[in-house]
C-alpha cells in the first residue's frame, strides 16, 4: 500500500521496513499493521489535537508531571510551544504507560518506542497470526466469561497498585489472544494519585467490565471490585497480591442506611396520624 505521509520518515529511516496494511481508524489515532526487522508490527499514528475526537481530555491529564518547569509554564499558559509539548506528553503517554505496566505484570502490547507521533508495538495475534479480535466481537462461554472477568479484575487492581487508571477500559480496548485478554490503548491513563477523576474513572472502568462479562455471567454485574480496590488503595493495603471478592465493607452499611430511612418515614407516618387524630379531636370538642 501507499505509505502514509506521518510513517514516511520512520521508513526513511529504517524503523519500518514496509507498511503491509490499514489495521483501523480510532478517535485517537490510526493504526497500521507493518513489518520492522522481519517481524509484524503494529504503528499507532497519534492524530493531532484538532482532529482527535477524545472528550473532556483535559480530565485525563490532570495530575500528569512534567519534569521541565519551562515546558509545564508553557503548556499552563497555552501558546504555541506549550499545545506542541502537550501534544508530545500526550502522545508518549502510552508508551511510558505500556513499559510501566508490562514490568508491573498487566498483559499489554510490547512497546518499541515513540517516534514523531508514531508508536511501534507488538501486534497482538491469534494462532493463525491474524490480528486477535476485540473482546466485542467474541463470544464466551460462561465459564470463559468467569476466568476471564477475574484476569481483567486483577489486571485493573495491578495497574492501580502501579499508581495508574485506565480510563477508557471497555470491551473495545481488551483484545483476545490464545492465553486471554490484552489491554490496550492507554493514551489516557490517569495518574491515580494525582487526578480527582480517579476513582470514579476506576468505578466506570469496571462497571464496564462487569456488564459486558455479565452479559454471560449476571452474578458479574452486582460485583463492586471498584470500590474493594480503592478502599483498600486509600488505606495504603493494596497490593498485586490481594486476593479481591468483589464485596466491599460499606454493602452492609448502606443495608443499615436504608433501614434507617425506612424508619424515620415509618416514624413521620406514626407522628402525623397522630397529630391527625388529635385535630380530628379537637374539632369535635368545638362542634359539641
Amino acid at each position: 500500500m501507499k505509505i502514509p505521509k506521518r510513517l514516511q520518515p520512520l521508513v526513511e529511516d529504517g524503523l519500518i521496513d514496509e507498511v503491509i496494511s490499514r489495521l483501523m481508524s480510532g478517535k485517537e489515532a490510526d493504526v497500521y499493521v507493518v513489518r520492522s526487522n522481519n517481524e509484524i508490527q503494529c504503528a499507532k499514528v497519534y492524530k493531532e489535537a484538532a482532529k482527535r475526537s477524545f472528550k473532556k481530555a483535559a480530565l485525563y491529564q490532570e495530575g500528569r508531571r512534567v519534569g521541565n518547569s519551562r515546558r509545564a509554564r508553557a503548556m499552563e499558559k497555552g501558546s504555541k510551544y506549550g499545545r506542541a509539548q502537550q501534544e508530545e506528553v500526550w502522545q508518549n503517554a502510552e508508551v511510558d504507560a505500556l513499559y510501566k505496566l508490562a514490568a508491573a505484570g498487566v498483559r499489554v502490547p510490547k512497546p518499541y518506542g515513540c517516534y514523531d507521533g508514531v508508536l511501534l508495538m507488538e501486534l497482538v495475534a491469534d494462532d493463525d497470526g491474524d490480528v486477535a479480535p476485540r473482546l466485542s466481537d467474541v463470544f464466551l462461554t460462561y465459564e470463559q466469561a468467569i476466568e476471564d472477568h477475574a484476569l481483567v479484575m486483577h489486571y485493573v487492581k495491578l495497574m492501580l497498585c502501579a499508581g495508574m487508571v485506565h480510563g477508557d477500559l471497555s470491551e473495545f480496548n481488551v483484545l483476545v489472544d490464545s492465553y486471554g485478554p490484552v489491554i490496550i490503548d492507554l493514551p489516557q491513563a490517569v495518574n491515580a494519585a494525582a487526578n480527582n477523576n480517579a476513582f470514579d474513572m476506576l468505578k466506570r472502568d469496571v462497571e464496564n467490565m462487569a456488564l459486558y462479562y455479565g452479559e454471560y455471567a449476571p452474578e458479574l454485574k452486582h460485583t463492586r471490585y471498584a470500590q474493594e480496590m480503592w478502599a483498600l488503595y486509600e488505606d495504603g493495603k493494596l497490593t498485586p497480591d490481594t486476593q479481591l471478592t468483589g464485596l466491599c465493607e460499606d454493602d452492609g452499611d448502606a443495608a443499615d442506611v436504608d433501614s434507617v430511612l425506612e424508619e424515620i418515614k415509618a416514624a413521620f407516618a406514626e407522628e402525623e396520624e397522630r397529630l391527625e387524630r388529635i385535630r380530628f379531636a379537637r374539632e369535635g370538642d368545638t362542634a359539641d
